[in-house]
């Protein structure tokens, strides 16, 4: 099937980012399938995520069908491109439309790229992962596929402006090893372990991760814990208690 929406969207993309003049780094692209089905699960720290996760298949010439939220394909602009790539819009009420159609992707050999977090992590700290994704793999019987990205926060995330600019800005693209997922395992146990694997591949990302902060206004796109000053999860789950 002809993909006449989705490729030039990328090349659309990767003329932006030449203007943008961003570094991308990209290690791992080998363990993204060549062919067959798998569930490609990322962290969750821009807007502009899938992006960079659909980046990193192009070298194993696979395209990733994202699940999103079904706001983005309502939008005048966004959701007819989202329908032409053919992603795929999740209802928070109706989730079980968005699975079966997944799972449908899934079973004809298609990549689908998940974030198990659900929302954007304001710490830039792994969240609670949410077990859909190990589910689609158990049940299509195909591989999940662990990748990290570091540094898309700096473009555009939640609570801070965009910066469109030319800005050099590096960005660490990390996939790890492919894991199975049994079905005759639970799939809260497969989570756990795959939430393990994206931590692992998340932090190789921010330690390859080239810059450091130039001043003391720059350490917002830190984590607390890496000496920045966004807020630590605790914080950011107060903030919304209230």
């Amino acid at each position: 099937m002809a993909e006449l929406v989705y490729r030039p969207v990328i090349g659309f993309a990767r003329t932006l980012f030449k203007v943008w003049d961003l570094k991308l780094d990209c290690q791992g692209s080998e363990n993204i399938p060549r062919s067959g089905g798998a569930v490609l699960v990322s962290n969750h720290i821009s807007y502009l995520d899938f992006v960079f996760n659909g980046l990193a298949a192009l070298p194993q010439k696979r395209l990733v069908r994202f699940m999103a939220k079904e706001s983005v394909f309502r939008h005048r602009i966004s959701g007819p491109l989202m329908r032409g790539m053919k992603h795929i819009p999740v209802d928070r009420k109706q989730g079980e439309t968005a699975y079966a159609h997944a799972l449908d992707s899934l079973r004809s050999g298609e990549i689908i790229g998940v974030f198990p977090e659900a929302t954007i992590s304001e710490s830039f700290t792994l969240k609670g992962f949410k077990s859909g994704a190990a589910r689609l793999a158990q049940e299509a019987g195909v591989p999940l596929v662990p990748m990290a990205l570091w540094g898309t926060q700096r473009l555009w995330t939640k609570g801070h402006p965009r910066n469109f600019k030319r800005s050099h800005t590096p960005i660490t693209m990390r996939v790890g090893e492919p894991m199975e997922a049994p079905r005759d395992q639970y799939a809260g146990a497969i989570t756990r372990r795959l939430r393990d694997r994206v931590q692992e591949v998340l932090e190789a990302a921010q330690r390859a991760y080239p810059v450091h902060p130039r001043n003391p206004d720059d350490t917002w796109w830190m984590p607390a814990h890496l000496g920045g000053t966004a807020p630590t999860p605790e914080q950011v789950r107060a903030a919304g208690a209230h």
